[in-house]
C-alpha cells in the first residue's frame, strides 16, 4: 500500500512511501508538520519523516488491526515544548499503546478495554489520555505512569471521545446515538 504526498496541481505526488502491506486505517501530521504517522490493518505504525523521504520507525507490537492513532500536543512547536512527542495507537487488540516517538519504543501497554478501541484522544498538557471502546467504556490514563486514573461505562459502544480546550471534560459519543460529558474537575 502507498502513501502519496501531492501538491496542489502537479498531476504527479511529489513523494511516495510504501511500507504498509494492507489497507491504511488513519493519517496524522504531528504537531511540527515534519513527521506523518500512519496505522494499517497489517498490525503497524509507521513514522514517515518528510525530511528524510523514508519511514524513520516501523512499531510493531499491537496483535490485530490499528484502527486509530494521536500525537501528543507536546514536544517542539507546542505550548508544551519540553514534554516528549508521544503517538497513541488503539487496536482491535482491545489495548492502546503510547509509544516514545524520539526513540521508537512503546513506553505503556493500556489493557483495561475488553473490545476493539476506536478513539484516543490527549488532553490539551499531553498528560492524559482518554479511550473509547466497543465494550462501552471510556477510560482517563495517566500518560506518564500508564495509570488507569478514571473509568466511565456507558450504554453504547464508545466511537468518539474528545477533550474541552481547558482540559477538564471530555465529551462521549456512543453507538446507541447518546453522548455524554464527563466532568473530571474535582
Amino acid at each position: 500500500m502507498c502513501i502519496h504526498v501531492c501538491k496542489l496541481g502537479q498531476d504527479r505526488p511529489i513523494k511516495t512511501f510504501q511500507g504498509h502491506t494492507n489497507e491504511v486505517n488513519a493519517i496524522k501530521w504531528d504537531p511540527t508538520g515534519n513527521l506523518l504517522a500512519s496505522c494499517s490493518d497489517d498490525m503497524t505504525l509507521k513514522i514517515w519523516s518528510m525530511k528524510q523521504d523514508t519511514c524513520v520507525h516501523d512499531l510493531q507490537a499491537h496483535s490485530k488491526e490499528i484502527y486509530t492513532i494521536k500525537w501528543s500536543p507536546t514536544g517542539p512547536g507546542t505550548n508544551n515544548p519540553n514534554a516528549n512527542l508521544m503517538l497513541a495507537s488503539a487496536s482491535f487488540d482491545s489495548t492502546v499503546r503510547l509509544w516514545d516517538v524520539d526513540r521508537g519504543i512503546c513506553i505503556h501497554t493500556l489493557t483495561k478495554h475488553q473490545e476493539p478501541v476506536y478513539s484516543v484522544a490527549f488532553s490539551p498538557d499531553g498528560r492524559h489520555l482518554a479511550s473509547g471502546s466497543f465494550d462501552k467504556c471510556v477510560h482517563i490514563w495517566n500518560t506518564q505512569t500508564g495509570a488507569l486514573v478514571h473509568s466511565y461505562r456507558g450504554t453504547g459502544g464508545i466511537f468518539e471521545v474528545c477533550w474541552n480546550a481547558a482540559g477538564d471534560k471530555v465529551g462521549a459519543s456512543a453507538s446507541d446515538g447518546s453522548v455524554c460529558v464527563l466532568d473530571l474537575r474535582k
